[in-house]
């Protein structure tokens, strides 16, 4: 029996507000169109993505295409493994050491802020980690400097995370490592906003909710060599080198969330890629920052200005109560989601790639006028 059911019509009229929510996140409009397309019919096979066998001939192209467009983003060579897993980040913080710390050997590790932190707890579930540098003294207001770090010679690996959400902190390059120090870093919130040196690193892995797509999900880049010091007596689920093996596709993969990676691999090529998108984050960035730094001292930046992050805007008002009466007064100009994380306090503008410059500059806008009767 052929369903007459009619695919429902969004209402292209709908008010949708300034989101900057630091995860889940603001998504590409063009691939929130589309998938609301693709969730009715997707590729005129009569069936949406969310009901397609992961198997099928259908979502073969999907993955091939999402794996294709993800290298083409990042300019991924053949040899590394493009993985797209279940459990976002949170769960890689215990894979990785528990398959490639070994007993007797270092883990290094950099503390930047609170997803740093709890990598290393979950790192010292397995081995020994190495502290080589502890931002907690500062509050995390930025991240070091190469005479700040204190590694091991011959560690297993040197993690760190390149763009600290919490705090509003980035690294403006990866830290130096030994030759032959596996680096490993955790891109969960600004993986593809900029040019990344994927030959720098053995592993790059991010959480999908920031720049790539929905929860519940991590994009993990992985040279070869590393996936093969993976133990053999690991559950299969814990395997890198059985979710290599079979394609992402070791159970029933989260097969929406996929989907949507892909879709917005595609969009940041028809961006012009990640040069492209540096240029414009960098300049939807600097729209906030010179509000903060030419309100007369009304503001105050929480990251030190050469840790500043271009994905998350960290700054308070002069008071907690002013703080308060900021999140009150934007929600009725349609911001959303600039409260600081309940960690760090304060203020918080998370403004990655899909969001648009034009709500950078509406805050700016209203932090001026704020100041200015508030100061």
């Amino acid at each position: 029996m052929t369903s007459t059911a009619s695919a429902p019509t969004a209402d292209a009229t709908s008010t949708r507000i300034w989101n900057f929510s630091a995860g889940p996140a603001v998504l590409p409009e063009p691939v929130l169109r589309q998938c609301q397309h693709d969730l009715w019919d997707i590729a005129g096979s009569g069936i949406g993505i969310l009901e397609h066998s992961h198997r099928g001939p259908v979502f073969n192209g999907v993955i091939e295409a999402a794996e294709a467009n993800c290298r083409a983003v990042g300019t991924i060579g053949e040899e590394y493994e493009v993985l797209f897993l279940p459990g976002g980040a949170t769960t890689q913080f215990a894979l990785i050491p528990m398959c490639f710390l070994p007993s007797g050997q270092t883990a290094d590790y950099v503390n930047t802020g609170v997803w740093a932190t709890k990598a290393i707890k979950e790192a010292r579930k397995f081995g020994t980690v190495n502290v080589a540098f502890d931002g907690t003294a500062s509050d995390f207001d930025h991240v070091p400097a190469d005479d700040e770090l204190s590694c091991t010679s011959d560690a297993a690996y040197l993690h760190y995370c390149s763009n600290n959400t919490i705090y509003g902190t980035q690294f403006p390059a990866p830290p130096p490592a030994a030759s032959d120090v596996p680096l490993i870093v955790d891109a969960s919130s600004d993986i593809f906003s900029r040019p990344i040196d994927v030959d720098r690193h053995a592993m790059i892995y991010a959480g999908a909710q920031k720049n790539l797509g929905p929860a519940g999900m991590a994009l993990v880049i992985i040279r070869k060599d590393l996936v093969e010091k993976t133990p053999s007596d690991l559950p299969m689920m814990f395997d890198y080198r059985l979710h290599a093996k079979k394609g992402s596709r070791l159970n029933t993969p989260p097969t929406f969330g996929i989907y949507v990676m892909g879709r917005v691999f595609e969009w940041i090529l028809e961006q012009g890629g990640l040069a492209a998108m540096a240029t414009k984050n960098a300049e939807k960035a600097a729209v906030v920052y010179d509000a903060i730094d030419h309100a007369g001292g009304f503001y105050r930046g929480v990251a030190r200005p050469e840790s500043r992050s271009a994905m998350n805007v960290t700054f308070r008002t002069p008071s907690a109560d002013l703080d308060a009466a900021f999140l009150e007064e934007a929600a009725t100009h349609d911001m959303s989601g600039l409260k600081g994380h309940r960690d760090a306090g304060g203020l918080r503008a998370s403004i990655y790639n899909a969001f648009p410059k034009r709500g950078c500059q509406v805050l700016a806008e209203f932090m001026g006028d704020f100041a200015r009767r508030k100061g």
